[in-house]
C-alpha cells in the first residue's frame, strides 16, 4: 500500500468507530514516524513490508477497541508528550481545566500535591508552567509512578517528587499550599465502564464506590489537616456530581467554594480554600 491506500484502509476498517479518519492518521504517523503534513504531502509513498504489517496489526487492534493512546504508547496533554500504559489513565482534554485553574492560583515557593498522578499529566504540566515551586506527585500504584517518572525525564521537568501512598496519608500536617486531584469518581455499576477506552484502563483509577464519591470524601477529609491556612483544594469530578462535591467541601469548612465548567460546558472541577 501507499500512504493514500493505507489511510483508506484505516478509514474503512474503523468506520464504526467514533473518529476513523483521525485514528487512521495517528496510527499511520506512528508507524511511519512522520507528521500528518507528511501524510498529505507524500500520498504516493509506498510503505515497506514491515510498515504495512504493523499498520494492519494496529488497525485490527483498534477494531477490537484498544485505545489509540495504548497502541502508540503516548498521548499529548497540555504542552507535554506523555507515555501512557495500561497502568495509567489516558489523559483527557477535560483535565486541562484543572491545570489552568491551578496555574491561576499558584505563586512562587508554594508546595503543591497532585494526588493519583497516574502518568504525571497534572503535576508535570504545572511544573513546566510554574518552575519556582515544589510539586509532589502521589500515587498508590508503583507502576503508574514509574510511568510518571519516565515522563518527567522525557519532558525535562524538575522539582517534582514522586511518592507512593494512599492520597494524603503520608503527607505531614500543614505542609501543602495546594492540592489538585483527578481521582476515581465513576459509580462502580456504571454501564459506561463496558464501553470505549475505559475497558482497557485500570478499574481502580476509575470507580469509587456506589455513588463514585468515596475517594473524593477521603481526599477532602485528609486535606483539612494537610493544607496550610488559605491553601487551595481542587478536585475533578463527574459532570453530574458538582452539587454533591460542593456540599462535601462546605461540610469540611472550605470557603470560596465553586464549580468550574470544562470546555464542553459540563461542571467538571470544584475548588475551595481552607480558611485562615
Amino acid at each position: 500500500m501507499n500512504i493514500a491506500d493505507a489511510l483508506k484502509y484505516g478509514r474503512d476498517g474503523l468506520a464504526v468507530m467514533e473518529s476513523p479518519e483521525i485514528d487512521s492518521q495517528v496510527l499511520l504517523c506512528h508507524v511511519l514516524k512522520r507528521t500528518t503534513v507528511y501524510l498529505h504531502t507524500w500520498q504516493d509513498k509506498v510503505l515497506t513490508l514491515e510498515q504495512n504489517k504493523e499498520f494492519v496489526r494496529l488497525i485490527e487492534q483498534r477494531q477490537h477497541g484498544h485505545p489509540v493512546a495504548h497502541l502508540t504508547g503516548q498521548r499529548g496533554f497540555w504542552s507535554l508528550d506523555l507515555k501512557v500504559t495500561n497502568d495509567t489513565l489516558i489523559p483527557r482534554p477535560d483535565t486541562e481545566l484543572l491545570v489552568s485553574l491551578a496555574i491561576a492560583k499558584i505563586s512562587d515557593d508554594m508546595c503543591i500535591a497532585d494526588l493519583g498522578t497516574g502518568s504525571g499529566a497534572i503535576a508535570l504540566s504545572l511544573a513546566i508552567e510554574k518552575p519556582n515551586n515544589t510539586f509532589i506527585a502521589m500515587d498508590y500504584s508503583f507502576p503508574a509512578l514509574l510511568v510518571a517518572k519516565v515522563n518527567a525525564v522525557n519532558n525535562n521537568v524538575n522539582k517534582v517528587f514522586f511518592l507512593q501512598g494512599s492520597w494524603l496519608e503520608a503527607i505531614a500536617e500543614k505542609s501543602l499550599d495546594m492540592i489538585v486531584s483527578n481521582p476515581p469518581y465513576i459509580e462502580q455499576d456504571d454501564p459506561h465502564l463496558l464501553e470505549g477506552d475505559v475497558r482497557f484502563e485500570p478499574i481502580t483509577a476509575l470507580t469509587s464506590g456506589a455513588d463514585g464519591l468515596d475517594d473524593i470524601r477521603k481526599i477532602i477529609a485528609q486535606a483539612k489537616y494537610c493544607l496550610r491556612p488559605l491553601g487551595w483544594l481542587m478536585i475533578e469530578h463527574g459532570y453530574h456530581q458538582a452539587q454533591q462535591v460542593i456540599q462535601l467541601f462546605e461540610q469540611a469548612s472550605f470557603v470560596a467554594v465553586k464549580s468550574e465548567q470544562d470546555f464542553g460546558g459540563n461542571d467538571r472541577v470544584v475548588i475551595g480554600q481552607f480558611p485562615a
